[in-house]
């Protein structure tokens, strides 16, 4: 085990009232009032006397003489050759309480609307446990650590892979132009390194897209059902209206249906190549209305192109951006792909809005960090992306494979039935009518199952009972195992109806 650095901070104690004197007792309270406070917890270490009287411009006798009375009182246990700490065992009724227990919560101002905005996207957004069927869990055979800890510990050798300084919004040009050259490659997107803009995964693409393409009287078509990361955006910001829900079908977006609602939208956001969440790939004649009406409207398309690696059976469709470059912002993560804690995404952007893009970045976050962006584009470089996703798809062919085979064999078709889909990371279990899929996830997370609900993802009008079952990370048995228990869960919920 690594030795911790010792590290003594000089504890906050104010000002001492110096013509009041007695400077030692009021020392001595200080300490003790930081220790009552829990800014000074049991076991830390203090400054040597030297170093206190020097930061507090005190004479060294009168610290010591304020560390010797807390000794006594029990406060500070000294031992000779390491120092001064606070006691282990601190007095009886000196016991640190937190501030929150002691403070009245009904002292500080009331919430701002948009802060009870972004506190119910924060109950909606949640992370779920990496259990059977939370989506994203990486399965354990795909992961390439060996592989990024050693081409980390290369690149950070050499230079670029430790930067010091600020960098530029867009990010590091190696990684841009290994985005650009693997989206021409895989997904037919045409552009060039230039229009690459490197984001902290797909949600921040997301943002950026509603503040850079759409002024505040300007609306927006988005898919009904919808992920909560797009629909919260607008609902956080106070901009709820400006969403314009067009319904699905079979083929994805209903572009005939979004005209009757609202023709001269700004913009759409899709996920054309799996739909999240109900999980259908958009038909190429819709992919073709839906650039017909960006031209006819001079709208912004905002492509998802979520999933798209993941395919099981087929080819799948080109991007969109490959369709209507000038008008398509296409976005893309390595989150999913490789392992969501990497929080890297990008956008691919007509040449017009880069300025624009850039900007909106600089005021978020100034940039992602460079470091595990070079990283990164060596991965690309060198072929391990592309291994990376075949040995992927091959595992998580056979995690679904698994899953099918459970949910026939235990779910009576009168309970639940599965979605129709060839790709993805995520399963779609829609629920008998009767059942209320928000309880369900409830008391599915209380034996140990995490699912999310599907109808907080419609308008209310269409909302339908289901379930998104993810083909993380798990073994064949804790899949078998989890849809029998799920399925136990669920008859119990439909007998309660019944009863």
């Amino acid at each position: 085990m690594p030795r911790k650095a010792k590290i003594v901070e000089i504890p906050a104690i104010g000002e001492l009232d110096r013509p009041a004197g007695q400077l030692s007792l009021q020392l001595a309270k200080a300490l003790k009032k930081a220790i009552q406070r829990g800014e000074l917890k049991s076991g830390d270490l203090l400054p040597s006397t030297r170093t206190l009287s020097a930061a507090l411009k005190l004479a060294r006798g009168t610290v010591i003489e304020a560390f010797e009375q807390l000794t006594a009182e029990g406060f500070f246990d000294a031992v000779r050759g390491s120092g001064t700490r606070v006691a282990v065992q601190l007095p009886a009724g000196e016991i640190h309480q937190p501030d929150s227990e002691s403070r009245d919560k009904n002292d500080a101002p009331p919430l701002s609307a948009q802060a009870e905005r972004y506190a119910h996207a924060a109950s909606r957004i949640t992370t779920l446990q990496p259990v059977p069927f939370a989506v994203s869990v990486p399965a354990g055979p795909t992961l390439p650590d060996d592989i990024w800890r050693r081409i980390g510990n290369r690149i950070r050798a050499k230079g670029p892979g430790a930067p010091s300084g600020y960098h530029i919004p867009a990010g590091a040009l190696p990684l841009r132009e290994a985005i650009a050259e693997y989206v021409r490659k895989s997904r037919s997107v045409h552009c060039s390194a230039q229009q690459v803009i490197v984001t902290a995964g797909t949600q921040q693409g997301l943002y950026l897209s509603t503040q850079v393409l759409l002024d505040s009287a300007d609306k927006a078509w988005v898919e009904d059902p919808a992920y909560h990361g797009i629909t919260s955006i607008f609902e956080s910001t106070g901009r709820s209206t400006q969403m314009i829900r067009v319904p699905l079908d079979e083929e994805g977006l209903d572009v005939n249906r979004g005209i009757e609602l609202f023709a001269a939208a700004k913009a759409a956001f899709v996920t054309p190549s799996h739909q999240y969440p109900v999980g259908m790939p958009m038909s190429m004649s819709r992919r073709l209305a839906l650039i017909d009406w960006s031209k006819a409207q001079q709208s912004w398309i905002v492509e998802d192109d979520y999933d798209s690696e993941l395919r099981y059976e087929g080819h799948p469709f080109p991007s969109l951006q490959g369709l209507a470059p000038e008008r398509v912002v296409y976005l893309g993560t390595f989150s999913k792909i490789l392992f969501p804690s990497l929080r890297i995404g990008y956008v691919v952007v007509p040449e017009k809005l880069v300025d624009a893009y850039c900007g909106a970045r600089m005021l978020i976050d100034r940039h992602a960090p460079i470091a595990d962006q070079y990283v990164l584009a060596a991965f690309m470089e060198e072929g391990h992306l592309d291994r990376h996703i075949r040995r992927m798809r091959s595992v998580y062919a056979e995690k679904r494979a698994v899953m099918i085979t459970a949910i026939r064999q235990f779910f009576e078709p009168e309970l639940a039935w599965l979605q129709p889909g060839d790709q993805g990371m995520h399963m779609v279990l829609w629920l008998n009518p009767a059942l209320d899929d928000k309880k369900v996830v409830n008391h599915a997370i209380a034996a140990g199952i995490s699912v999310r609900a599907v109808s907080p993802m419609f308008s209310p009008h269409l909302a339908r009972p289901g379930l998104i079952l993810g083909l993380g990370g798990f073994s064949d048995q804790q899949i078998i195992a989890a849809v029998i228990k799920l399925a136990e869960v669920i008859r119990q919920q439909l007998r309660k109806i019944n009863d």
